[in-house]
């Protein structure tokens, strides 16, 4: 009798491995606390979870276990706002559902108190001084399946946002290898931070040299890049290197490159084909050790299609792309950012700030169209008008007070009437405290009260009927 052949298993195209498919997730980010915005967020995933409870503690922990057969994840917060027995989240059908327990200070969904509320993706949970984001999305990895606090990363490559870990870990794996990248993105989402996060994993000794290719004249466009000999052109007194030799064994970042004239695409491309550049005027070319990173807001696939972008140069450029999203997609990375930012505005005092509850919620419920940019630039006035004090509403800037942020679009709803705890009280104080600063600092001129505040004329007349304030008090003479 023959022996019994192995025969092997044949794969079958819809295998894959675990976690490696694109199924939506629960995911609850715990974003600021208050008191101590530098604490490090954390992320926990709620796969298999049955309920989550939370409360407060000694100091913060998150403990997951098993009563009987049921999967519990315990939250204990160091938030002397939050009671021992606060909230819970719980499973209702396909969805999970958030109630209070009885709490002294309550349970707020996007800024509205609720004794129960089903979750929807994208909501912000506050209880007492803490607050959280939660998500429901699309996350491959295997990574992802663990509570994890913050990850310590280059500020540009930390992030919480799912969509976001994997390609930021496939981006420190090219880092140190000289291959071309293309970032991605709106206007503000970081394109800059990232690609000098890339330049200090690379490993390259030579500088980081950055230029806006919307910025510079197209007369001098090929002048500033490739540099020109003596005599080239009227007004070249003097040789000069161009910016491409500047970044000779470095990195080079070219801004919008979508905004770069077509002859200078070409000449660009023979750079990157040959690793040489030839200045304007000049025989010879001078070779060249680039790693090039270009940004773009604008579809470059698109501008090929069009004949606005050259294809060849294009498949040059695109090896590595990376999307950045912007921030209103990202929420759950607000506590990252707004802890590096405090860094960055005020390295010797940072650790002592502290945000109201109200101030908080304005930062994390605002789409900030213009990205982490627009983010930074806000936290840097309010640092400055608050002082050795809290951060309070009243320290933002007026359009974003007055914007006072918005919910997410499938935000819950409340399903009982509010309590009469809500908070519109603070957020009329603080909108008449920054329309008596704007009047004092414009000397009662509406026309520039409302330029200041991004609204109409007509809107600041309604306010200061409201707020009962006299215009003439802050007038000369």
């Amino acid at each position: 009798m023959s022996a019994a052949r192995d025969e092997p298993t044949t794969l079958v195209r819809t295998q894959r491995r675990a976690g490696s498919g694109a199924e939506p997730r629960s995911f609850l980010f715990l974003v600021l606390q208050c008191q101590r915005p530098l604490d490090a967020p954390a992320r926990l995933p709620l796969d298999g979870v049955d309920e989550v409870r939370f409360g407060r503690g000694p100091v913060r922990s998150i403990d997951r276990r098993t009563e009987g057969e049921r999967a519990l994840l315990d939250v204990r917060l160091e938030d002397g706002w939050v009671s021992s027995r606060h909230a819970r989240i719980t499973r209702e059908g396909g969805r999970l559902r958030l109630e209070d327990l009885g709490s002294t200070n309550g349970t707020f969904v996007n800024g509205v108190p609720q004794r129960s509320a089903l979750l929807s993706e994208g909501d912000l949970i506050e209880l007492g001084h803490t607050f959280f984001v939660f998500r429901e999305v699309a996350a491959p990895g295997e990574a992802l399946c663990e509570a994890a606090s913050a990850p310590d990363q280059p500020f540009g490559l930390a992030t919480f946002a799912p969509a976001l870990v994997e390609r930021f870990a496939a981006l420190r794996a090219v880092a140190p290898a000289n291959i071309p990248i293309v970032l991605q993105g709106e206007s503000g989402t970081g394109k800059e931070v990232v690609s000098r996060a890339i330049h200090a994993l690379s490993g390259r000794p030579g500088p980081f040299v950055a230029i806006n290719c919307g910025a510079l004249p197209a007369s001098l466009i090929e002048s500033e890049l490739f540099g020109h000999k003596k005599g080239a052109f009227s007004g070249a007194a003097e040789d000069r290197p161009g910016l491409i030799r500047a970044a000779d064994r470095g990195t080079l970042f070219l801004d919008e490159i979508g905004d770069l004239p077509a002859a200078s695409q070409t000449a660009f491309l023979r750079v990157l084909q040959e690793s040489e550049v030839v200045a304007v005027g000049a025989t010879r070319p001078v070779k060249v050790d680039l790693r090039v990173v270009v940004a773009t807001h604008r579809d470059l696939p698109a501008m090929v299609e069009r004949g606005d972008f050259r294809g060849d140069l294009f498949a040059r450029l695109s090896g590595f792309v990376l999307e950045l999203p912007p921030l209103r997609k990202r929420r759950e990375d607000l506590g990252l950012l707004i802890a590096a930012l405090l860094r960055r505005a005020a390295p010797d005092r940072a650790g002592e700030i502290s945000l109201s509850c109200e101030a908080a919620r304005v930062l994390l419920l605002r789409e900030w169209r213009l990205n982490v940019r627009e983010l930074e630039k806000c936290l840097a006035t309010a640092i400055v008008l608050a002082g050795s004090g809290r951060v309070e509403l009243a320290h933002l800037p007026p359009p974003v007070v007055v914007s006072r942020g918005s919910p997410p679009p499938e935000a819950s709803r409340p399903e009982a009437p509010p309590s009469e705890r809500q908070r519109p009280a603070a957020e009329d104080r603080a909108r008449r405290e920054a329309l008596i600063r704007l009047l004092r600092e414009h000397r009662g001129n509406i026309s520039a009260v409302a330029r200041a505040m991004g609204k109409g004329r007509t809107q600041i007349h309604r306010w200061i009927a409201r707020y009962g304030i006299e215009p003439a008090d802050y007038r000369d003479g």
